[in-house]
């Protein structure tokens, strides 16, 4: 698999933590993205990557940037 400097864990560690700041299971996470536990869990662990509209559906549901949850800014939210 390839690997953008190291990115790759930064996005693994922040979709986690968006996850459990937030007081939420991975079932519940996995039910809003309309795919099942197990693969969502999979890609908490970075065993499968993310598809682009799971990624699109998790910066709605925490209201953070893309940027943010694949760890190219320490900045949440864009201005508006």
């Amino acid at each position: 698999m390839y690997m953008y400097g190291g990115g790759n864990m930064d996005y693994i560690q922040r979709m986690r933590n968006l996850r459990e700041d937030n007081d939420k299971t991975q079932q519940q996470i996995a039910d809003y993205l309309g795919t099942s536990q197990t693969m969502y869990a999979r890609y908490e662990r970075g065993a499968n990557e993310l598809p682009i509209h799971h990624l699109l559906a998790l910066c709605k549901y925490y209201n953070v940037s893309a940027d943010y949850i694949l760890g190219l800014s320490n900045i949440k939210q864009t201005s508006k």
